[in-house]
């Protein structure tokens, strides 16, 4: 289930706000700057549904995104949990990082949990099939694949070399909890 929990930056053992409704979750970050939306495929999508299948079936949220936005690039990515570099994988993406670029994703299947920190609070997003996340450049973030990552997201970038992580050294994200749901 989508839900958003949000704790103060220097203490994970307190929860200032818990939230699984959408449309709270988009009023909550809108106003710390996050677009969150919730997108759905107007005809169902196999499984395994290559990038064109996957692009197609979103086209026109996709299209209005990346107007909007002013973005100009857009792939897909999946991931299962017997990837061999699953490990790799989360590690990358486990340190708290910024981007030149915005980050946003649409997940069309699975599961993540994105973790922003601003203003003093952590805001863990766990994004499930259906949403939409686009966090700022310049935002504090990391993420968390999970253990067993399982997930299919589609990525808009202004370009994709904008997406490079530049590392803050904080090792904030080693203290707040970890995204455990296990593959189904």
């Amino acid at each position: 289930m989508t839900h958003l929990t949000v704790y103060p930056d220097t203490d994970p053992a307190t929860v200032l706000m818990e939230i699984s409704d959408g449309a709270k979750i988009a009023e909550v970050l809108g106003a710390i700057g996050v677009d969150f939306e919730r997108w759905a495929a107007p005809h169902a999508l196999a499984e395994d549904a290559d990038q064109d299948a996957v692009l197609a079936a979103y086209q026109s949220d996709v299209s209005r995104i990346m107007k909007d936005g002013g973005y100009q690039s857009v792939d897909v990515i999946r991931v299962k949990p017997d990837n061999p570099n699953r490990a790799e994988l989360r590690q990358k993406f486990l340190a708290e990082h910024t981007h030149d670029d915005d980050e946003v994703r649409f997940f069309v299947d699975g599961a993540g949990a994105f973790y922003l920190r601003k203003e003093g609070k952590v805001y863990r997003v766990i994004c499930e099939r259906n949403d939409l996340i686009s966090v700022p450049a310049g935002t504090t973030h990391w993420f968390d694949t999970g253990p067993a990552p399982d997930f299919c997201a589609i990525r808009i970038f202004t370009t994709p070399e904008g997406w490079v992580g530049h590392f803050t050294g904080d090792d904030i994200a080693s203290r707040f909890p970890k995204f455990e749901r296990e593959a189904a």
